[in-house]
């Protein structure tokens, strides 16, 4: 049963947006270091030995994981596998406050996906805020010229934070889906680490693909090394953990919101990191994202 927005939950989802933005900005100054499938690979490999001393009896012949593999093996290839490695794919081409503004659509995406494929009822007041977050993200895709939009000229960078948002937000749905063993479903590291088992083999593939296809190189150093640890601590295995918590507590609707504070932090961060100072559009489109955050959080008289 989804519960109430406490202090306590909105710690936990105000805490991912924060480690994303970080996410976008690390992954745009790796971006001539390391390839991005690769770095998500990195990642998650990472991760992957750091969750493993928790929760290696998962892996064992007999654990409760295996009858469950197909749910797990999609939920990898959602969070795991496609997500983060569209994101860093997009930070090639783009800002991580283009990135980041662009993925604000995620509530739309919540919405209209909760209601095509989960059975979810939605309110008039939650298609206007959607609404107002959407006009944001076409003034970003727009570069603050409207006759831009008349031409559809995108950046890539702006398509694959699109298929990413979308990816997400199928992976969000898929989290309050009932059906994971208890013993799973109620630890943390287990659960990340299921999800893991098969998000690796999946972001490994598309590595591969990645340096079978161009010749590809990685600049080893300290920068890239701190980089690499902070992305598997923060956005990887703390971000994951509690989004997870937050969207088993109140539902991805209302968590989905939440997703429009990266553009925030991603501004603040990106001046104070990368000198990339946002323009009068950006101003613009959070503003429209945080109106579409009050009409749709509002509750009804």
């Amino acid at each position: 049963m989804q519960q109430r927005l406490t202090p306590g939950t909105v710690g936990l989802l105000v805490l991912p947006p924060l480690l994303w933005a970080g996410n976008a900005v690390v992954g745009r100054v790796m971006a001539g270091s390391v390839p991005p499938m690769t770095l998500n690979f990195l990642r998650w490999a990472i991760a992957f030995v750091l969750l493993l001393p928790f929760a290696a009896q998962l892996l064992k012949p007999g654990s409760s994981l295996w009858p469950h593999w197909r749910r797990f093996l999609l939920l990898g290839l959602l969070g795991v596998g496609c997500y983060n490695a569209l994101q860093y794919l997009a930070l090639t081409t783009s800002t991580p406050l283009n990135v980041t503004l662009v993925g604000a659509s995620m509530p739309a995406w919540m919405l209209a996906i909760g209601a095509m494929f989960f059975g979810q009822r939605i309110t008039m007041r939650q298609v206007t805020g959607a609404a107002l977050s959407i006009t944001g993200v076409l003034v970003v895709l727009s570069r603050g010229d409207w006759d831009v939009l008349l031409q559809v000229r995108l950046v890539p960078g702006d398509i694959f934070i699109l298929l990413a948002t979308a990816s997400w937000t199928f992976y969000s749905w898929l989290l309050v889906r009932p059906g994971d063993p208890p013993e799973i479903r109620g630890n943390w590291t287990l659960f990340l680490m299921a999800q893991l088992v098969f998000g690796l083999g999946w972001s490994g593939l598309f590595a591969g693909a990645e340096w079978l296809s161009a010749p590809q190189h990685i600049e080893w150093g300290w920068p890239t090394i701190l980089a690499l640890a902070y992305i598997a601590l923060g956005p990887a295995i703390l971000a994951y953990r509690s989004w997870g918590l937050g969207v088993q507590r109140v539902g991805p609707n209302i968590a989905g919101f939440f997703s429009n504070l990266s553009p925030l932090f991603a501004a603040v961060l990106s001046a104070a990191f990368l000198g990339e100072l946002p323009s009068a559009y950006h101003a613009v489109a959070f503003l429209l994202i945080v109106g579409g955050i009050v009409v749709s959080s509002r509750k009804t008289a």
